[in-house]
């Protein structure tokens, strides 16, 4: 029973009505109950049902008449053609065109939001790909909410989707229905981040890899009190590894981590948490941080976002940018024309990321193997908020 109830709603009806056609409680040619029937039999969406019918189709269990409904296949002709596809299994089996079209595989992606700065390009990579592969994508946002994380992955596989993409809330915690869809060997793929102990395949930027040269570039500068600024870690990978590099570039450079510079506790950047008065305590605590640790020449921002915060809290102590204080982080959204502020950032390969992780749920659908952990490289580009060290420059 816990086996059954674990499954999409869908495979639960192609299961009973399969079963119903095995044991000739539906006999050949006999007509099958239609969507609305099965949907109020079993309290789903029409579209939950339609997607048990396409599967009983796709097996030659069926043969479905526009306008007439849904029968059983008569023996002799299996109502099936010479084309054939995989199942969930792996296996080919045969698909059966309903009113003149092949079954359409349909992706889940839960993302926590989206924007200019990032999002966007990973979005627009996986509809590109699954455009490509005749596949639909159906997008539902978290707002970096666990609870609402777990209900849109229940919403989509009660749906009836062939697989989901998730970019994981930020927390301490992964949601139990990611390790159930790790348990049951769903085709799932993470993006931007990987959860610890959880064996499901991820695709992300290499994330140490990319905040090591960005420090490095710092220092190149000149830089050497460098603040790291980020929201907490709370054991969000991409956060952990970005702060992995940052040590690492001090290591290899032989200059001391000096933590008491860092900001670590801004939280206005969540989703969940983006909000006028969070975002004016984050400015106010980071100007304070500034005026009190006038070492400070540089600051890393692990995000777009962040990084908009330091310069705000900069500018009210008066300080320029990049003339008394550099400012680095992650992306930052392309500017046009002189439009806009280009920070010196990290630019991730968002639509490459996107293409992956559609392709790799079309090969884990197959039956394919995908490597556990892809990590992409990130590209230095240089914009108007970083320059020589105050101490360097000369007069």
């Amino acid at each position: 029973m816990s086996d059954t109830s674990s499954k999409p709603m869908y495979e639960q009806i192609f299961e009973e009505v399969k079963r119903r056609i095995v044991s000739k409680a539906y006999g050949p040619g006999e007509r099958i109950p239609s969507e609305k029937q099965l949907a109020d039999e079993h309290g789903v969406s029409r579209i939950t049902s339609k997607k048990a019918l396409e599967l009983l189709a796709g097996e030659g269990l069926i043969v479905r008449k526009p306008g007439k409904g849904s029968f059983v296949a008569e023996p002799e002709s299996g109502g099936t053609d010479e084309a054939a596809v995989p199942d969930r299994a792996g296996k080919a089996r045969p698909t059966v065109k309903t009113a003149g079209k092949p079954e359409m595989t349909t992706i889940g992606l839960i993302m926590t939001d989206f924007g200019n700065s990032y999002g966007t390009g990973l979005v627009y990579g996986m509809e590109s790909a699954s455009r490509e592969r005749d596949c639909f994508l159906v997008l539902r946002r978290s707002f970096g909410v666990p609870d609402q994380e777990e209900q849109s992955i229940r919403q989509l596989l009660q749906l009836g989707v062939d697989g989901l993409i998730v970019l994981p809330a930020q927390g301490e915690y992964f949601n139990a229905e990611i390790l159930k869809l790790v348990i049951r060997k769903f085709p799932l793929v993470l993006v931007d981040r990987h959860l610890k102990g959880v064996a499901a395949a991820s695709i992300s930027t290499d994330n140490a890899a990319a905040a090591q040269k960005a420090t490095e570039y710092l220092f190149g500068l000149g830089h050497e009190r460098i603040a790291f600024v980020s929201p907490p870690p709370a054991d969000t990978t991409a956060v952990e590894e970005r702060i992995e590099g940052f040590i690492r570039a001090h290591a290899e450079r032989g200059v001391a981590v000096d933590r008491t510079l860092w900001a670590t506790d801004l939280t206005s950047t969540l989703p969940s948490r983006f909000r006028d008065d969070n975002i004016e305590r984050d400015i106010a605590a980071l100007t304070e941080h500034l005026r009190s640790k006038p070492a400070i020449t540089a600051l890393f921002a692990t995000e777009y976002n962040i990084a908009l915060l330091a310069r705000k809290a900069a500018e009210r102590l008066g300080l320029r940018v990049p003339q008394d204080v550099s400012i680095v982080c992650f992306d930052s959204p392309p500017t046009r024309l002189g439009e806009g502020y280009a920070f010196t950032h990290m630019r991730q390969d968002e639509e490459r990321m996107g293409r992956l992780a559609v392709e790799h749920v079309l090969r884990l659908r197959n039956g394919e193997p995908v490597p556990n952990k892809t990590m992409l490289e990130a590209e230095l580009v240089v914009g108007e908020s970083t320059g020589p060290a105050a101490e360097t420059k000369t007069v």
